[in-house]
């Protein structure tokens, strides 16, 4: 006969004598638990409190690529008519919009931003980004704390390196771009602060920035509007741009050319109205000749000329503005609430630690005492 301890109804039995117990331990610990939660709870208030503010602006694009020759139309036919060929299929292709981002965290493009001028509470007049974190922004007790706790190995390694001096870099590349220990720390910061995320299957894309004051926020973030475009405007029609520049110089040569062969030719007329001579008759024609061949490229630059502007035209993207620029009323960050709510879990979760790992060293312990 099988005794009671044996059956399977005594498993449920143990368990339900073990979370008795479990309970009894955490009641017995109930003084640190809320001492856990009283502490977690003053240092939950204090970051709340401490934790600077920011405000955060959203805007949303839609980029506006012109598909090549549907764009004109019948401008095309009417063109070919006039003696002009409109074939754009020679132009640069579409630039992606997943390169966007790319654009934002590039190196001149924040260089740029962070040495723009913008309106802040703490100077009376418009300050670049980098002047304001460097001589005007004080860093929080937070910031501070953690720099002297977390950060305190990486001071001390700072200052058994000694402070580095600043060197000129001389390059034979002009486009060789050299940082500073502030310009780079600033450009981490821009790079946490704004970013552009695209969603390529409804194809657009929303830019984010998050700044200590909403004026400021809303002012990087239309300057990053206007940068953009024309950051992305350059690396389309670069191609393009080029070909034109080329072109207008090659007119510009050839245009003077053509008035100069045809001021020779009609000098040459009226010296020799009444002449019949064979030489001047071949003058004439040699003259003739040339100012044919000079109108002729001339004429055919021109043509160019104008396709080339169309072209730049054709290739310019635009990015159209479906949610404006929007000064925030309401702080994004610090989120005080949900601040103190971890803080008070936390306090919490480690009061119950205290307290089961209270009773599993004293168990450990005299496990210890008695091999011993």
């Amino acid at each position: 006969m099988t005794t009671p301890e044996n059956t399977p109804q005594s498993i449920p039995q143990d368990d339900e004598i073990d979370l008795i117990q479990l309970a009894k331990t955490l009641w017995k610990g109930r003084k640190t638990i809320i001492v856990s939660i009283v502490v977690a709870a003053i240092l939950g208030v204090a970051v709340a409190l401490l934790s600077p503010k920011a405000y955060t602006t959203t805007t949303t694009m839609v980029p506006q690529v012109s598909s090549k020759g549907s764009s004109l139309g019948g401008l095309s036919s009417l063109a070919a008519m006039a003696g002009f060929n409109l074939d754009m299929s020679g132009g640069a292709g579409p630039l992606s919009p997943v390169i966007y981002p790319q654009i934002l965290q590039s190196v001149p493009f924040q260089l740029e931003l962070m040495n723009t001028p913008f309106t802040f509470a703490d100077s009376p007049e418009p300050v670049s980004i980098y002047t304001y974190y460097t001589e005007i922004a004080k860093p929080g007790i937070l910031s501070q704390v953690k720099k002297y706790t977390i950060g305190l190995p990486f001071v001390i390694l700072k200052a058994l390196k000694g402070e580095q001096t600043e060197t000129t870099i001389v390059s034979s590349d002009a486009k060789l771009i050299s940082l500073t220990e502030d310009q780079e720390e600033i450009r981490k910061q821009l790079s946490e602060t704004i970013s552009l995320s695209t969603d390529t299957k409804d194809g657009y894309l929303t830019l984010s920035v998050t700044m200590p004051e909403a004026i400021t926020a809303a002012e990087v973030a239309m300057k990053v509007q206007e940068m953009l475009q024309r950051y992305i405007t350059e690396f389309k029609i670069a191609k393009a741009a080029d070909q034109l520049k080329f072109i207008e110089e090659r007119y510009a040569e050839k245009k003077a050319e053509y008035e100069q062969a045809q001021a020779r030719l009609a000098a040459f007329r009226d010296r020799n109205k009444n002449v019949t001579s064979a030489i001047a008759r071949t003058e004439e024609e040699r003259l003739n000749g040339e100012f044919t061949i000079a109108y002729n490229v001339y004429n055919e630059l021109a043509k160019q000329l104008e396709q080339a502007r169309i072209q730049v035209k054709e290739d310019t993207p635009v990015l159209s503005v479906i949610k404006p620029v929007v000064v925030p009323l309401e702080k994004s960050k610090p989120n005080r609430p949900m601040i103190l709510l971890i803080w008070l879990f936390l306090g919490v979760v480690a009061g119950i630690g205290i307290v089961l790992g209270r009773g599993y060293l004293a168990d450990i312990k005299k496990k210890f005492n008695e091999g011993e």
